[in-house]
């Protein structure tokens, strides 16, 4: 028998097999609970830098140029939302499927200011983290993950920050950590890891098949 349906909203009736159901969130949900995480990553970023020193050189995002950034669907499901509730979603669909480049769609190399990120907001899990988490190696130790622009300019505190990241001294957020936090809202859309480019396409594919077979 089919069970009642709760009246939580952000929950959906989901048939996995005969006689099966499963309490689903909604994608309105996931795209909150993963924004959610990003607030969590952003605040704790923001305390390992104040106390590391630790930045991002002005106006630099050389790291956004590297040919192998790979990101999950679920970490771009924010901006994929983003651009179908403002009416770009199909836009951004087909300069994404008619471009055959490597470097994020989202980025642009010719803009001035701060960053070169155009939806800075919107940007993926990936670009959070890198330059200011840690991964634990295979000896249980945690080693920053950086960029070479930071060791070399920023070497003095570079040292410091590892030194005491190493020594459970210093707080830093865990890359590992937070992969696991998507993978409990969607382990499917954050399961597999895909260029960049594949990964925003395959957001907003998602978004437009959700609202295309919504039922009301």
């Amino acid at each position: 028998m089919k069970p009642r349906q709760r009246q939580d909203p952000s929950l959906f009736l989901r048939q996995i097999g005969p006689d099966q159901y499963l309490y689903s969130m909604t994608l309105e949900q996931k795209v909150l609970a993963v924004e959610e995480v990003f607030v969590e990553l952003d605040q704790e970023i923001a305390r390992f830098q104040e106390w590391s020193s630790l930045h991002c050189k002005w106006g630099c995002g050389k790291c956004c140029f590297k040919a192998d950034i790979e990101a999950t669907v679920l970490e771009f499901l924010p901006f994929a939302h983003y651009l179908y509730i403002n009416g770009q979603a199909s836009d951004w669909l087909e300069r994404i499927k008619q471009s055959d480049a490597f470097i994020c769609h989202i980025l642009n190399p010719t803009r001035d200011g701060a960053g070169l990120c155009t939806e800075y907001p919107h940007r993926g899990l990936i670009c959070r983290l890198f330059g200011f988490s840690a991964r634990t190696n295979k000896y249980g130790a945690k080693e920053l993950v950086t960029c070479e622009i930071i060791k070399t300019e920023q070497a003095k505190a570079y040292e410091q920050a590892s030194q005491q990241v190493a020594k459970q001294e210093g707080a830093v957020p865990l890359m590992h950590n937070y992969y696991l936090k998507l993978h409990a809202i969607d382990h499917e859309l954050a399961h597999t890891f895909y260029p960049i480019n594949q990964a925003i396409r395959r957001a907003i594919e998602t978004v437009l098949a959700w609202y295309a077979y919504r039922i009301n």
